[in-house]
């Protein structure tokens, strides 16, 4: 709660996209319900960007619950709104690796976390220049052999693929290291991240929690990797339904029969943990081959076919091994004085200065036609280049500072 701050408006804002503070926080209206404050919350606690909703129907100011990585606070920033669902913000004085951010007001995982607490969400989301490698799920039962699978494919192409490292609230055996072999935790840390939305999957097994989270695989996509998980059927259902982009994929046996003699085969197990391995195969072959869960499904008949059948379903079959990336400017500063116009799925983003003549080299255009994925993890497929001498915008405005 609290008194709104006192906000003018640089220029005629006919469809009240953008309004500024007179202090350090940007003042965003959505519709005719919602009024945004994005920036310094003013109490000098909070080293992030802090936001606030005014309800005009209370006129009453919300501080609402946060998901999602907070940017941190900068001297500056500009805010625009996309559409109903996310307000663009841009911090000033920042490279394009650290300036793009999304909040989301109304996405469907902000809608369904709100639904869940009970109050005002809001949730936010790193933009990322270029495309990303989409992460690989590899799901199937024990013993079909989708380990030696993937251990292939991380010795045929090691730059190209990186697996997410699981967190886990179990005390670490010799020689295992935090960050590399797991991420070890307490339980009382994991089950509120998991409330906050922070984890893809997870499962309680003898009393540890073990699960990846959302941040696990983002951090190997930004190396430029292709992420790889390997869960069962109930983890990849959960990730199904997160808002992570993947492909699926199911190993199964070529026969029930086939997959028990594999198991027998391995001599590793006592009767009864391999009668507990069966039970739970035929539930996962049951619900991996009879659903709409997994986008491919691949019969492990002769290790060589399958992994060939593997390879060419990931677009591998020329053996280069070479992550695709997007060229894009590194280097790229956005000043802390800018202006920013929306036109369609565009931001053009002015880097002048009223002192300065407006050189083309200085504007630059966001285009957001091809964004994907979003909270709780990153917003990727940004293209981000030199705007031509006849790009023109509207509703331009000067950044909050």
């Amino acid at each position: 709660m609290g008194e709104a701050p006192a906000f003018i408006a640089d220029d005629d804002v006919s469809n009240g996209l953008l309004l500024k503070s007179k202090g350090c926080e940007t003042i965003i209206n959505m519709g005719c319900n919602r009024t945004f404050a994005i920036g310094a919350m003013g109490n000098g606690s909070d080293s992030s960007i802090g936001v606030r909703i005014l309800d005009k129907s209370t006129s009453e100011w919300v501080i609402p619950t946060v998901f999602g990585t907070k940017p941190a606070l900068s001297k500056g920033h500009s805010a625009i709104v996309l559409d109903e669902d996310r307000i663009l913000v841009i911090k000033g004085n920042s490279t394009s690796d650290d300036c793009f951010w999304f909040l989301e007001v109304n996405t469907a995982f902000v809608r369904e976390q709100r639904a869940r607490v009970g109050t005002e969400v809001v949730a936010w989301s790193k933009g990322v220049v270029g495309e990303a490698q989409i992460p690989v799920v590899i799901s199937g039962p024990s013993g079909v052999g989708k380990g030696t699978l993937i251990a292939k494919l991380m010795e045929d192409f090691p730059m190209m693929f990186g697996f997410s490292v699981s967190h886990t609230t179990r005390a670490p055996r010799n020689n295992e290291q935090n960050g590399v072999h797991y991420h070890f935790t307490e339980r009382h840390v994991m089950e509120k991240d998991i409330q906050d939305g922070k984890f893809l999957e997870f499962a309680d097994v003898h009393g540890n929690l073990y699960g990846t989270s959302v941040e696990a695989v983002e951090m190997v996509t930004d190396q430029g990797k292709r992420c790889i998980l390997d869960i069962d059927v109930q983890g990849a259902r959960s990730v199904k339904a997160s808002s992570l982009e993947a492909i699926f994929v199911f190993i199964r046996p070529p026969s029930f029969e086939q997959l028990e003699k594999r198991l027998r085969a391995r001599g590793t197990e006592t009767e009864e943990q391999i009668q507990k391995r069966l039970r739970n195969a035929k539930m996962e072959i049951d619900q991996g081959t009879s659903s709409e869960l997994f986008d491919h499904c691949l019969i492990n008949d002769d290790l060589e076919m399958c992994y060939e059948n593997l390879k060419k379903l990931l677009g591998l079959n020329d053996g280069s091994g070479k992550a695709t990336k997007l060229s894009v400017p590194e280097t790229v500063h956005v000043p802390l004085e800018h202006t920013i116009s929306k036109i369609d799925k565009k931001i053009l983003i002015n880097c002048t200065t009223p002192q300065q003549e407006k050189p083309a080299n200085n504007m630059f255009v966001l285009d957001l036609s091809s964004i994907k994925s979003g909270a709780p993890g990153r917003t990727r497929g940004l293209n981000f280049y030199a705007a031509g001498p006849s790009m023109t915008g509207t509703n331009g405005f000067k950044m909050a500072s």
